[in-house]
């Protein structure tokens, strides 16, 4: 009674409740249980058709009884969020109303009033309300935990209420990151009154919660990453103390032996002897004999009764019909197949043997044919289609066996996959096979006086048995004659089998137990013509059923054998059987289980007694200890033990010790558990083929202590683990195969699979549709669980199922899952008899191909072994920082463009020193000389522009700003121009009326909702008194949508350029300074920061001569630009070069090139031109869209080869990966790869470096990525060696350039290859940021820094962006030894994680190379926690793939654990013109719920 009680009370949790409501317990909430599917439920629990090869009563109650100790200290874990196109709706029950789509808490259960019962997920806490109204109530920081400082009282009161009930309390315990709720809710009481008072207001339909940098965001997402970062604040196991070191200075951890952990203390072990082969005078001397005799002394006894499922008897084979069939398939393989001269099989060689698994007798006959042939029969399963799991492996075992002949019955040949023309196609990896069938009419009989040859057991291979590895390969293990004999002789000894005895075998008859009890000893057997009723092989539980219905008697069953694939005798299948048929007469102990293995063939076998008195061997074995290979006695009290019984004894004439699983085959003590090792006769002999691996399992020598072998004969490793108990019992507790060493402790796949299933009576998942299984990510093994989930499960009840198994085994093994994935019915592959092909399960998990419908990952819990986090050391001062490098002999890292001053070249330009007079100098000496052509996307000129036509354009213009304008000098104007020839002029016009243009981009006209608040925003920020633009545009912008997007009244004066009035200005302002304000350049940064930089009159015309120079432009000189007018370095070149330089500038919209990919090259070939300047997007473009087109492009006669500098504009580090298959695709069409190189600018200076026409090409290096990460010293490594990462010089330093590399903390300089912030010292520097408030601490230190140390007084300008000098071996073209600059990364962008800095895109770059499906990536943190957004290419069944690979990909290489994975569709990733990704535009995005994802899960 008092063990019903407890148990009910431990399990009643988890049963089903009626639905009646229980007023006693408002506290809990149940779970609505429709009366039909109880009743379903109870039904299904009696029917009794559980597999029974995992149960076991008190497994499942220790299961029930940890999960409930779990239960006490809830913690709700974030779910995956999904798409509802990824979710598949089975019925109606399962469907949720649409505003919890994605996030799947229940918004009705919160609500004390809610009506009946909203919605299936009525169970789960409903997080958001509460975390959203209380805790952000108010501001958190981005550390706030569960402390709540709440705005309203009500929401005080709720969430007191919701802490009280739920026990967020720091446990020392291993984190539970995994309970979500059980049924048993809690349901929050409302305090009267306080309901109408919602503290969070309103924004759009989201709530408003303030994160920690201050940004708005909604409550779903956010509310899981609170829950999330929450979870993740509970105590982490205990850290590990000691490290080994990475190959450099990165440490890992790596796990130290536990002291207190458990250690054999037993004596050492002595081999143990099986009983003597008793030796009979009248045993044949072969298998062959036994069965010539048998045919002929008693050719009608039956040999083998094939039945149907149902037990009717389909066919019964005699020993008379076996030996003349068997000797008929003999000849006919031996004389009929080839020729006479030439047979096809001679002695000796390989045959495969594909029987189905109906058809033993087919298969017998066949076997026995070989045997008496002297051909090797190698069994093999029948192969259904083109490409089975595993397959190609047995293909590759036929191969390399040499087998040419597959011998098969009719029906099977029948139905094997065949060809249009008939033809048996070759199966993936098979050798060519001929197909020769074995039933008697289709062969020819013998002559009278053929007879086959019958001699003696000897040592010649008698056939070849096919073994799995763990990894997939398939091995061959041969078995010799004589083996063979002793095997049968010793089975027959130990079973004691007799003539006349019936044996019933339900197992595979081609391997191992079945093969070796229905099939060999049934001749080998000089005592017994035993028949053999032969059922298809099933798992025992169908045999369970059946007894029940068939009412059979089993009391006169003498002996049962039961062999299990996964723990031999393991004990609740057998007691699970015993319960069942004991009523019908079976005794205890009539069942014998037996251990075997392909290598050892049979290892032990319980002996059948008629002595009911003895009970058998059972061992209660602590959990904890065999995962550290010790065996503890344990009272079946605790949780986590496990029961196993033994095996029997050591086969006759057999000896057995156990060693240690690895290193030396050491002897291990009495109470360790080991690997098995046999010393027999009856044993395979090797691998086929493979001596290697052959020496390793079937030669070994076990040493003693001392060193001394015990024994001169080599021992087999059984690849069974377990131990000699007392009395001489074999244990067996695993199989190598399933081992898993997570740091240092083994586990059994088989014991996860067991606790696994245990969590739940089946509602979610298919019993024995489950595989374990471990990956290595990080330096050790990560479990992974993957099973297949029922059809009508729903996310809600699968997460939760889930998120328990992860407690379970958390509790029971205490080990953490790494990855635990649920796929849909029937889709893992399987074994030719209907198990899971588990490396096969791997391979696919591996790749990215298993298409999972749920994935639970926890790096979080189970990764222990990170390198530390890396603590800030003080800085060492920049004086000793100096003072180390001289002595050391570093020099400081500094470098500089050519001097502007010593060079002395012809230029007419230089004079003048505002551009403005330039123009009209030029439109004196070469009116005509064209300066400009605009192209269409058809590739012909739109537009051209003399310097004449730009000159009186300008003075038009001007006349316009000043009479319709009213502007006087100095004001700001907004020029509105799509890229073209109308913006050149306009500009002009401003500096011929004394006016500050700033260039802005049109709003896009099917995106003004998104484009045009950006122009607004620039034309207010940068104060403009007047906005010019194109007719159309001011339409645009005075439009119904405008109006929608912003408010359309406050825009300045809007101008229209496109009718000007007639005449000129009275006269052409010249400004009084050449340091007063020529431009603004307004650009937008990756980090979404908007930010104005001021250019003086002197810096346009300094950095003008510098691209001169250092691109060599002369008025004859041709340049085609197909950049953004808009910012930068692009605008420059687009507006101010040719008119400085004289040189004529073909100007290419990249937004033409969107309808005509070709249209830039094929203008850079057509007008010879040798300079051309282009973006990353343009790039982009070009590679993405011509890629297959090049031969056409050729046959158009597209020819690049005379391209001198093709420069990429860009404000990043260069993307090597781009410019590399650029210059691979275009090398056909005449691209020369050193032609292609980048520049680099940034906010305070807009262009350092540009790699010009002399000078040497640029150079690329390969670094270690783990240096960038600590600011350190960078250190060069060999190109492909782990963690390197290339890094391309950014093209050469401009003329008047001087560059330093300083540390961005102390200001210190730097030296040669270090790693520091690029600070800047030109005379075309910005002269400062133009904001409206004038923010002056940043612009003197970004415009105004000077050194801490040393050069103290040179001013210099802060680019804002990591990088490093490197003095190479080139020569400049003055003869100096040349100066690289790499750029890094934006500092801006660069993530603080564990104490060090990561730059985005190395993550990208990762995990773009991670799965062929992901396209783009972009990465970004959010409270410590890192989140990946990747793009899929693909079909939305593949987007759960990416979350493992997502995880492991950037564990591997960059020692980080991801927070969030997020799986979107293609384009959601925003790009700025300059081809960036915005990820801050991203961030907001994801945390204001606005991206539509494909599905979000949640690392735990």
């Amino acid at each position: 009674k008092g063990y019903e009680k407890k148990r009910s009370k431990l399990i009643g949790a988890y049963l089903p409740q009626p639905p009646r409501v229980d007023q006693a317990l408002p506290q809990e909430r149940r779970a609505p249980v429709t009366p039909s599917s109880a009743s379903r439920y109870h039904r299904r629990r009696s029917s009794g058709s559980r597999d029974e090869r995992y149960r076991s009563d008190v497994h499942t109650e220790a299961v029930q009884a940890a999960l409930a100790k779990h239960k006490e200290r809830k913690m709700a874990v974030p779910m995956p969020s999904k798409r509802r196109s990824l979710v598949v709706q089975t019925s109606m029950d399962a469907y949720t109303p649409p505003d919890t789509s994605s996030g799947s808490e229940d918004e009705g259960s919160v609500q004390g009033d809610s009506q009946g019962t909203p919605t299936s997920s009525q169970g789960s806490i409903n997080m958001e309300h509460w975390i959203s109204q209380a805790i952000h109530g108010s501001t958190t920081s981005t550390t706030s935990s569960s402390s709540t400082q709440s705005g309203g009282s009500g929401a005080a009161h709720r969430l007191a209420d919701v802490m009280a009930q739920t026990h967020i309390e720091n446990h020392s315990a291993p984190p539970d990151v995994t309970t979500y709720t059980s049924e048993h809710s809690i349901q929050v009481e409302r305090p009267q009154g306080s309901t109408t008072s919602r503290t969070a207001p309103k924004y759009g339909n989201a709530e408003l919660m303030e994160t920690g940098d201050g940004v708005p965001v909604s409550s779903r997402v956010s509310a899981k990453i609170q829950q999330l970062v929450n979870t993740l604040k509970r105590p982490k196991r205990p850290p590990l103390r000691e490290f080994f070191v990475d190959d450099f200075e990165e440490l890992l951890e790596v796990q130290q032996p536990d002291p207190n952990q458990p250690k054999p203390e037993g004596a050492q072990m002595l081999a143990m002897r099986g009983e003597q082969l008793g030796v009979v005078t009248n045993w044949p001397p072969s298998l062959e004999a036994a069965l010539q005799r048998w045919g002929t002394i008693s050719p009608k006894a039956p040999c083998l009764t094939t039945m149907d499922t149902n037990g009717k008897p389909l066919y019964i084979l005699t020993y008379g019909k076996l030996w003349t069939r068997s000797m008929k398939v003999a000849y006919n393989i031996l004389h009929k197949l080839g020729t006479k001269q030439e047979p096809m099989v001679r002695p000796g060689d390989r045959v495969a043997l594909v029987f189905p698994n109906n058809d033993p007798a087919a298969f017998m006959v066949a076997f026995y044919g070989c045997l008496l042939a002297e051909v090797v029969p190698v069994p093999i399963e029948v192969p259904l289609t083109r490409k089975d799991a595993g397959s190609q492996q047995i293909g590759f075992l036929l191969g390399s066996c040499g087998v040419t002949v597959a011998l098969t019955s009719d029906a099977c040949h029948k139905g094997l996959p065949k060809s249009p023309t008939g033809e048996i196609p070759q199966f993936k990896g098979w050798p060519k096979l001929l197909w020769f069938v074995t039933e008697s009419k289709h062969l020819s009989k013998p002559p009278r006086d053929w007879f086959p040859h019958i001699k003696d057991a000897n040592n010649d291979t008698a056939y070849i048995e096919y073994k799995t590895c763990k990894d997939g390969s398939v091995l061959g293990v041969t078995v010799t004659r004589i083996a063979l004999l002793t095997h049968c002789q010793a089975l027959t000894q130990a079973c004691g089998y007799t003539e006349a005895e019936t044996i019933v075998n339900v197992l595979d008859f081609k391997k191992d137990v079945g093969l070796w009890h229905g099939i060999l000893t049934v001749s080998g057997n000089p005592l017994s013509s035993l028949p053999v009723l032969s059922v298809c092989p099933m798992s025992e539980l169908r045999l369970v059923c059946y007894g029940q219905s068939l009412k059979e008697s089993f009391s006169p069953l003498r002996l049962l054998t039961t062999a299990q694939e996964i723990r031999p005798g393991s004990i609740s299948s057998c007691d699970a059987f015993l319960n069942v048929f004991q009523s019908k007469g079976l005794r205890q102990e009539v069942i014998c289980p037996c251990a075997s293995s392909p290598e050892a063939l049979t290892v032990a076998i319980r002996r059948p007694t008629d002595d009911s008195n003895q009970p058998p061997g059972r061992g209660v074995l602590s959990m904890h200890g065999l995962t550290y290979g010790v065996i503890r006695v344990d009272s079946e009290e605790k949780l986590s033990v496990l029961t196993v019984q033994d095996v029997g004894l050591v086969m006759p004439g057999a000896i057995m010790c156990s060693v240690k699983p690895d290193g030396i085959p050491q002897l291990c003590r009495t109470d360790e558990i080991g690997e098995l090792c046999v010393c027999a006769v009856a044993t395979g002999t090797s691998y086929y083929g493979l001596s290697g691996m052959t020496k390793n399992t079937f030669e070994v020598f076990p040493m003693m202590s001392s060193g001394a072998p015990i024994s001169e004969y080599p021992f087999i490793r059984t690849g069974l683990l377990g131990f000699v108990g007392p009395g001489g019992l074999v244990f067996v507790v695993g199989k190598m195969d399933g081992l898993m060493v997570v740091s240092g402790r083994r586990h059994n796949a088989d014991d996860i699979v067991a606790t696994a299933l245990a969590v739940e009576p089946m509602k979610f998942v298919y019993r024995g549709r489950i595989a374990v299984f471990s990956v290595t990510v990080l330096h050790d093994e990560r479990i992974v669980i993957v099973a297949e989930q029922r059809p009508d499960s729903t996310e809600e009840d699968s997460f939760q199922w889930m998120s328990r198994v992860l407690q379970a085994i958390d509790s029971i093994h205490q080990v953490g899952v790494y990855c635990l994935a649920l796929v849909p019915a029937n889709t893992l592959p399987k074994t030719p008899l209907g198990g899971i092909h588990l490396s096969e399960t791997k391979q696919l998990f591996l790749e990215g191909s298993l298409h999972p419908c749920n994935v639970l990952m926890c790096p979080h819990t189970c990764v222990t072994n990170l390198p530390k986090p890396r603590q800030k050391q003080p800085e060492i001062g920049p004086a000793s920082v100096m003072v180390g490098n001289l002595v050391s002999g570093k020099r400081i890292a500094q470098a500089s463009g050519r001097d502007l001053g010593q060079i002395e070249d012809n230029d007419q330009a230089r004079k003048f020193l505002f551009l403005s007079e330039v123009l009209q100098w030029r439109a004196q000496t070469t009116p005509d000389h064209v300066l400009y052509t605009l192209l269409n996307c058809r590739g012909t000129i739109a537009n051209s522009l003399t310097c004449v036509q730009l000159h009186k354009r300008a003075e038009k213009i001007a006349v316009m700003l000043m009479e319709r304008g009213h502007l006087q000098d100095g004001d700001h104007v907004a020029l509105v121009y799509p890229p073209g020839i109308d913006l050149i002029a306009a500009f002009y016009g401003c500096l011929y009326a004394g006016c500050v243009p700033i260039t802005v981009r049109p709003p896009h006209p099917q995106n003004i909702a998104t484009t045009l608040p950006t122009v607004k925003m620039i034309v207010e920020v940068s104060r403009s008194a007047c906005l010019m633009t194109t007719q159309l545009i001011c339409k645009l912008l005075r439009s119904r949508e405008a109006a929608a997007a912003v408010d359309v009244r406050t825009w300045p004066l809007i101008l229209d350029t496109d009718d000007l009035p007639k005449k000129r200005p009275a006269q052409i302002y010249k400004p009084s300074n050449p340091d007063t304000l020529a431009y603004l350049d307004f650009s937008v940064s990756t980090t979404g920061m908007l930010a104005g930089v001021k250019m003086s009159h002197a810096a346009t015309s300094a950095f003008c001569r510098s691209i001169k120079l250092q691109c060599e432009l002369y008025p004859s000189r041709e340049v085609a630009i197909c950049l953004d007018p808009y910012c930068g370095l692009g605008f420059v070149l687009w507006c101010l070069c040719s008119v400085y330089s004289g040189h004529q500038s073909i100007l290419i919209p990249p937004s033409e090139l969107e309808t005509n990919p070709a249209l830039w090259l094929l203008a850079v070939s057509q007008y010879k031109v040798r300079d051309t300047f282009c973006s990353y997007s343009v790039m982009e473009l070009c590679t993405k869209g011509l890629g297959s087109q090049t031969e056409s492009l050729k046959a158009r006669g597209l020819d690049l080869s005379r391209v001198r500098t093709c420069v990429v504009v860009a404000e990043e580090r260069p993307r090597i990966a781009l410019t590399q298959s650029f210059s691979k695709l275009f090398k056909d069409l005449g691209l020369h790869p050193r032609a292609v190189s980048t520049s680099f600018g940034c906010r305070v200076n807009l262009a350092i470096c540009l790699q010009g026409t002399s000078g040497p090409d640029p150079t690329t290096v390969y670094v270690d990525m783990r240096a960038l990460r600590h600011d350190r010293y960078v250190r060069l490594v060999e190109r492909g060696s782990p963690h390197s990462l290339p890094l391309m010089e950014s093209g050469k330093i401009l003329p008047g350039v001087r560059i330093i590399i300083a540390n961005p903390e102390t200001k210190g300089p730097l030296g040669d290859s270090h790693l520091g912030e690029i600070w800047v010292h030109s005379a075309h520097n910005a002269s400062g940021y133009f904001t409206i408030y004038g923010d002056e601490s940043l612009q003197s230190d970004h415009f105004n820094s000077r050194l801490s140390f040393g050069d103290t007084q040179t001013i210099w300008a802060r680019t804002g962006y990591l990088g490093f000098l490197r003095r190479t071996e080139l020569t400049d073209a003055n003869g100096e030894r040349h100066d690289a600059l790499y750029v890094v990364g934006a500092l801006d962008e660069a993530m603080e994680l564990r104490g060090m800095r990561y730059h985005p895109i190395d993550i990208e770059t990762s995990v773009i190379r991670a799965h062929k499906s992901v396209t783009e990536c972009a990465v970004f943190t959010w409270t410590n926690l890192l989140v990946v957004v990747v793009e899929l290419d693909g079909s939305e069944q593949e987007a759960l793939d990416l979350v493992p690979l997502v995880t492991n990909v950037v564990l591997e290489e960059h020692y980080l654990i991801v927070g969030v994975v997020v799986v979107v569709d293609i384009g959601v990733i925003p790009i700025n013109s300059r081809g960036e990704k915005q990820r801050m535009h991203l961030r907001d995005g994801f945390l204001a719920d606005q991206l539509d994802p494909i599905y979000v899960a949640y690392n735990m």
